[in-house]
């Protein structure tokens, strides 16, 4: 890792570099990767021990010396024959601080990526449009925080070009924090919406504590906003940086909002995805968007905007919309022959909801939604589900099982406002026995709740047999 030494990094993180007996030539070699978790340890590493809420990092540090560790970082006073350790006071802030260095040592573009729905999505599909051109780092899986933002900058290598970094908060400050690492040179935000409402407060609280995403924008920076958004709108000059916005052209969030990088003339294929014309300042072009739901498409607009700032094509950027992979438990579409399986049950909140229902409701068929409870939505949470549940009925979803406490208001008003065929089961227990009997051929299942409900199971349950191990 370049310019990682054990003295640099000592001196990065605020840390006092400890040299164990006959291994003081490594204070000024560098080591090969930093990890947090002992398994993956290996000749060379730099081990981080992280006192968790239910494991101490600092239990498995001889185990990391055994595996190669040139050295490690502690909390910690360890015995000198240990081997080579950097003392600090807090290995999560010196881990913060260190991401911080290296970032500044590989000289890249950040572009950062925030929002209450569709970071991960918007991510992959930037990442796919600029990967048509440039050799490209992005987050990986739900690594998106304080501690997993910083492991993914430690995954570059020189020869990366540009790092597409996913940023997600739950509280005021997090943003901050988190853009003082990443120092993202363009800032993307997909939307404004209802999560994290215990936190935050309101929509404007979330614009508020999104926004800290600028408070490390350079003079030369960009920033790219969603203009259906009626909050993100707001921001029309942010550091001295007029942003670009994207969006539908007929769906701007106010009158006076130039809509840079636009959508029209759009196709919908079912859960095929679509087609659409996307506008930009350097011409239009046709764009074949591989995943149903506007919000994709918006995705694709964002992909657009970003693409375009670092000189991609037309026909690099449509390729690269065109090519974007599937992710677990991330609107995955899984055709088991019999029925069809969407797999969104890794997070949700109404707006990432709505989009779901939406989204199978373009589907041939019978609809069924799999719902459950919404988590950290505040006070007004059990109108939030209500109004899902009138969300799709609305839709036309023509099976709906909830679970869950919530979920109970999911049923309910669905049910009242002309869902017929409507089910809640308290937990999933309830539902696991009898959900493939509930299932018929032909059917679209979207499956889709907040991550602490492990609606994984579900879809394990409705996987034939093979396919279910493979997902274990």
């Amino acid at each position: 890792m370049k310019n990682m030494t054990l003295r640099l990094m000592a001196d990065a993180c605020g840390g006092i570099l400890h040299l164990a007996e006959g291994r003081e030539y490594l204070a000024d070699t560098e080591v090969k990767e930093i990890t947090t978790d002992s398994r993956k340890v290996s000749e060379g590493s730099l081990f981080c021990a992280i006192v968790g809420e239910r494991v101490d990092g600092h239990n498995f540090i001889p185990k990391a010396f055994e595996q190669g560790a040139y050295c490690v970082l502690s909390e910690r006073d360890l015995q000198e024959e240990t081997g080579c350790y950097i003392r600090v006071l807090s290995t999560l802030q010196a881990i913060k601080d260190l991401a911080e260095y290296y970032l500044k040592q590989m000289d890249i573009p950040v572009v950062g990526i925030t929002g209450s729905v569709g970071k991960t999505s918007t991510k992959e599909m930037i990442a796919s449009v600029l990967g048509q051109k440039y050799r490209v780092l992005k987050t990986e899986g739900n690594y998106n925080n304080e501690l997993g933002l910083p492991l993914t900058i430690f995954r570059l290598r020189e020869g990366d070009e540009i790092a597409v970094l996913e940023m997600g908060i739950s509280d005021f400050g997090e943003m901050h924090r988190l853009a003082k690492v990443a120092r993202p040179r363009t800032c993307v935000i997909t939307n404004i919406g209802t999560c994290h409402l215990e936190n935050l407060g309101d929509r404007d609280g979330v614009l508020r504590a999104k926004s800290e995403i600028f408070d490390f924008l350079p003079q030369e920076g960009n920033i790219v906003l969603n203009g259906n958004d009626d909050r993100l709108v707001r921001l029309q000059n942010v550091r001295g940086v007029e942003p670009v916005f994207f969006g539908f052209s007929d769906q701007r969030a106010h009158e006076d909002v130039c809509l840079s990088v636009y959508a029209d003339a759009v196709e919908r294929l079912g859960l095929r995805g679509s087609v659409c014309t996307i506008y930009t300042p350097a011409g239009s072009f046709r764009a074949e968007v591989p995943r149903p739901g506007d919000h994709m498409i918006l995705n694709a607009l964002a992909a657009t905007a970003v693409g375009q700032l670092y000189n991609l094509t037309t026909q690099q950027i449509a390729a690269g919309i065109a090519s974007l992979p599937s992710m677990e438990g991330r609107f995955r579409i899984i055709n088991t022959g019999t029925y069809t399986l969407i797999d969104d049950c890794y997070n949700a909140n109404p707006m990432s909801m709505k989009a779901g229902i939406q989204a199978i409701a373009q589907a041939k068929g019978r609809r069924v939604a799999i719902l459950g409870d919404m988590k950290e939505l505040g006070e007004n949470e059990h109108l939030y589900h209500r109004e899902m549940g009138v969300f799709a009925a609305e839709a036309g979803i023509d099976l709906l099982i909830a679970v869950g406490e919530l979920g109970r208001d999911i049923a309910d008003a669905a049910r009242e406002n002309g869902c017929a065929k409507t089910h809640w089961y308290e937990t999933l227990e309830e539902l696991l026995p009898q959900v493939k009997g509930m299932i018929a051929p032909g059917d679209t299942v979207l499956i889709k709740a907040s991550h602490s409900m492990h609606f994984e199971r579900i879809l394990h349950a409705l996987l034939p047999p093979e396919e279910g191990d493979k997902n274990q």
